[in-house]
């Protein structure tokens, strides 16, 4: 029996595009199985060298989320070109979405110091989450312990209870004196939900 040589064709071809769907999918698999990979053996070495150089809990959970977000993006970019989603229209959209993010960002100038401080005083600064400080002011001081340190804020909570919140740039600039006393947190005791 003789198949017409159209049937022939379009039956190839189907065969040919489902062939490709099948490999794709297997790509994808493979990438969301090595992101997931990844991941737990990232966040389980995160936790340890955060055990062994005493880091404290709220920074090693940090870095886990910020290593999670990365690796995200990474494994997205893969399935993107797995997909068929050419390189250069995919570097195109990442580089003029950043574009536009500089753009905004450069024109408000206290918004990019307030990152760059609230990067700063959580990678550099000789205080952390849970210190107990005093801010040095002409004017007066502020007594208090740091509750949080984001990107554009730092927040203290004082004795009475009450939050203050400072722009990180602010903070930076000012003078601070780390206090000695019961509100500062001790050496970090590591439990299981330290691993989150």
């Amino acid at each position: 029996m003789n198949v017409p040589t159209c049937e022939r064709s379009s039956f190839v071809e189907q065969f040919y595009d489902m062939y490709n769907l099948s490999i794709e999918i297997i790509e994808t698999l493979v990438v969301v199985v090595l992101f997931l990979l990844f991941r737990v053996v990232l966040r389980k070495m995160i936790t340890k060298a955060g055990k062994k150089f005493d880091y404290q809990k709220s920074r090693v959970k940090t870095s886990k989320r910020v290593i999670s977000t990365a690796l995200f993006i990474i494994a997205l970019a893969f399935i993107l070109m797995i997909w068929g989603v050419d390189q250069s229209d995919l570097f195109f959209f990442i580089s003029s979405a950043l574009t536009v993010m500089g753009i905004a960002l450069f024109a408000q100038w206290s918004i990019l110091s307030n990152i760059t401080s609230g990067l700063i005083i959580y990678l550099n600064h000789p205080v952390k989450i849970g210190d107990s400080i005093t801010i040095i002011d002409r004017d007066y001081e502020i007594d208090g312990r740091i509750a949080t340190i984001g990107l554009f804020f730092l927040t203290l909570e004082t004795n009475k209870g009450d939050e203050i919140t400072i722009p990180c740039n602010l903070f930076l600039h000012k003078m601070i004196r780390k206090n000695k006393s019961d509100h500062s947190i001790e050496k970090n005791t590591w439990v299981k939900s330290a691993e989150e």
